[in-house]
């Protein structure tokens, strides 16, 4: 077989989510990305535009209702005419009617294609998140990153079902009030918009400031959240060592930051706000001015005039209420900016899909081929690793804390990807093996043996869904762990808690093994996966062990060297290089390698 090529690959960003918060991004830029990325949302816009247009006609008919009725039935030549009075009472009534039944379809078409397109926009973001690598997760404070997918996405929708509402209703109400102020006095309307230029110019120069001062918001709500998430995990830690005063501080930092960043961003909207309130002033004190004397000219009747001052109030309510709107959407495109920031990020270990090959069935053989591999900003944690590893061989892998075991088994797992040479399995590189194949043939134990917020049963049935109360049984018999699950208050029903942590840390442990087991992968790769056991069950653990990877390729990064003894062959790694590989005892021939001084201080530890 030829060698394979060695792929160098560009260092990656320590924190690329932090990189595109500082990147600028115009509003209507956004929107346009943002509808792009929810086609749910232009989904009969049509339709819901032309109702609100429609739900408008019901507040311009009240004006116009109004001047007849003056001009016509209550000025009439002969004297009042009650008839047409009723008669404009009757139309207007049932144009009423017609405009609130399209103002409520309008409203909910709106919320129910809102409410499906950002759930699709929650659910492709998380999806995002969560095939994001190792690297990028653990850039960014979880709680920060958590955040994104949900109070971000909460601002946008808010915004679109109630700010969206408003929108709608103002803009149709605007352009309804707008021509109908045209017919009755294209001089006056001159006046109304002459007075509102000057505020839509100061509106526009603040919206990029107002812009800026949201998305602060939105991070330092995002910051807040972690804060609160590392404090509620972090309890017991916090509680054992006495700190939760400065705990509390640095919540009330994070709060106290918060409410800065919102008080900014308010008064910046004030400004806006305050803006539309001098212009409505000056249009109302310019229509009534020039419209009486306009009157007097025998230029508008009584009725006209009197219609014109209501739809000078239909007109400049909906451009406050808009100076109010632009202070949520502002917040909710913030938002949304930080959400398309993380649907920005490329994935650097991608699944290659339908370009991608499955591994062939059957034991896997190992290769890593130069492999390097170093964290942002700091030295390599492998250097130019060269091995291959036989199927069904049993590989223990050991070496000091720091010396890159575990990176070994992150990249054999592909959970993260080298930045130079390449990890092979059965002659395959990694690289092109499709995440379907590899996740059901290739099993890692981690560290923390994780669980649901479920029961044991649950758990253990996350690796195969099917598995069957008979097989489940089974599989705790096969693993001598029969006993222990019986000793459980609800035996495999009982609930573990968030986290695992009504469960030991051993116990845990034992539920992910056993969840790994029925899992029946081709490689096995335990990380540590019995250091927090203690040694009564880890001799227990390490006899059924030899049963469970019998017949499969397995790779246990070691942390107790009884589980070296137990293997094949022993891989010992040391400062990011594989110095010395052997069976154990051939290992041993020399006390002071590496692997002699391991063991000799292992030896120490467990009299």
């Amino acid at each position: 077989m030829s060698a394979p090529t060695v792929v160098d690959r560009p260092a990656r960003s320590a924190n690329p989510l932090a990189a595109d918060e500082g990147r600028a991004e115009s509003t209507w830029r956004t929107l346009r990305r943002g509808l792009a990325l929810s086609p749910e949302l232009r989904i009969g816009l049509v339709g819901t535009l032309a109702l609100a247009l429609v739900s408008m006609v019901g507040r311009a008919a009240i004006p116009v209702a109004v001047q007849r009725a003056i001009d016509d039935g209550l000025r009439a030549p002969g004297g009042p005419d009650l008839a047409v009075v009723g008669s404009i009472v009757a139309i207007t009534g049932a144009v009423l009617v017609v405009t609130t039944v399209a103002g409520y379809f309008m409203m909910r078409r709106l919320f129910t294609v809102s409410e499906t397109a950002l759930a699709a926009v929650r659910t492709r973001a998380f999806r995002h998140v969560h095939d994001l690598s190792m690297l990028h997760q653990q850039a960014e404070r979880r709680g920060s990153l958590v955040s994104r997918v949900t109070s971000d996405v909460d601002q946008i929708t808010q915004f679109l079902q109630w700010g969206g509402v408003i929108l709608l209703i103002s803009t149709g109400q605007v352009v309804v009030t707008a021509i109908v102020m045209a017919v009755y006095s294209w001089q006056l309307t001159l006046v109304v918009l002459a007075a509102f230029v000057p505020a839509l110019l100061i509106i526009r120069a603040f919206q990029q400031r107002l812009a800026a001062a949201y998305g602060v918001v939105r991070q330092r709500t995002g910051a807040l959240l972690a804060a609160v998430a590392e404090s509620v995990v972090g309890a017991a830690v916090i509680r054992a060592y006495g700190v939760s005063g400065r705990t509390a501080g640095r919540l009330d930092e994070a709060i106290e930051g918060q409410r800065r960043a919102q008080q900014r961003a308010l008064r910046t909207s004030v400004i806006s706000f305050s803006a539309g309130e001098i212009a409505a002033g000056l249009a109302l004190a310019g229509v009534v001015v020039i419209g009486v004397r306009m009157g007097v000219d025998g230029g508008l009747t009584v009725g006209q005039l009197t219609a014109f001052l209501f739809l000078v109030t239909l007109f400049i309510q909906p451009v406050q209420i808009a100076t109010e709107v632009l202070n949520e959407a502002q917040n909710a495109i913030a938002g949304w900016r930080r959400v398309l920031d993380v649907l920005d990020v490329e994935p650097d270990v991608a699944d290659p899909g339908g370009e991608g090959v499955a591994l062939s069935h059957g034991p896997l053989d190992i290769r890593f081929d130069q492999v390097c591999f170093a964290y942002p900003g700091g030295p390599q944690v492998l250097s130019d690793v060269t091995l291959e590893i036989p199927a069904k061989t049993r590989v223990a892998v050991v070496g000091e804390t720091g010396s890159g075991k575990t990176t070994f088994a992150k990249l054999l797992t592909r959970l993260m990807d080298p930045l130079s040479g390449q990890v092979l399995l059965s002659g395959v590189a990694l690289d092109r093996v499709r995440f379907d194949s590899l996740r059901a043939r290739v099993v890692m134990v981690p560290q923390d043996g994780f669980l649901f917020d479920a029961t044991v049963a649950q758990n253990v049935r996350f690796a195969r869904p099917e598995l069957t109360d008979e097989q489940l049984a089974g599989a705790f018999v096969e693993l001598g762990l029969a006993d222990w699950v019986a000793g459980l208050p609800d035996g495999v029903h009982t609930p573990v808690g968030e986290r695992g942590e009504a469960l030991s840390v051993g116990e845990r442990q034992l539920v992910a093994l056993v969840r790994a087991y029925v899992a029946d992968p081709d490689l096995l790769v335990l990380d540590e996966a019995t250091s927090a056991v203690d040694p009564a069950t880890e001799v227990r653990l390490q006899r059924t062990l030899d049963a469970v990877t019998r017949g499969r390729t397995t790779v246990a990064i070691a942390h107790r060297l009884s589980t070296a003894q137990a293997a094949d062959e022993v891989i010992v790694v040391d400062r990011g290089r594989v110095v010395q590989r052997g069976p154990h005892e051939d290992l041993l021939a020399d006390p002071d390698s590496v692997y002699g001084r391991l063991f000799a201080s292992w030896l120490e530890q467990t009299r």
